[in-house]
């Protein structure tokens, strides 16, 4: 099991476990973080699951093949409130080993990168 932190809009951080092959979403969810809602269960139909991923992260979290932006999540995120470059719905990022230590924050939290 892998540890990720979560920043929340107080500016907590907040340490999780991580299992891996659960999106970040599934993740973030049952570890009862309430800004992370995944309506629609994972099927990229809603920006509910919306969170930023710490730019030191970005490129370990893009180089896994299942964790690639697609078209299809860019026009998801659409729909979200307070999009940055480094917004990405947690639903199509799934937790791996080489993930271990990842940093991510939910929209609205103050964040200084």
């Amino acid at each position: 099991m892998s540890e990720i932190t979560v920043i929340l809009k107080s500016g907590e951080e907040k340490l999780l476990e991580a299992e891996e092959g659960w999106s970040l979403m599934e993740i973030l969810r049952d570890a009862g973080i309430e800004e992370i809602e995944g309506a629609c269960g994972g099927s990229m139909a809603c920006a509910t699951c919306h969170m930023y991923i710490h730019p030191d992260w970005e490129e370990r979290v893009h180089a896994q093949d299942d964790n690639e932006k697609s078209d299809e999540e860019e026009d998801i995120l659409d729909l979200a409130f307070d999009v940055r470059a480094e917004s990405r719905l947690g639903c199509q990022i799934r937790m791996s080993k080489d993930l271990e230590g990842l940093v991510v924050a939910v929209p609205g939290a103050k964040t200084r990168w």
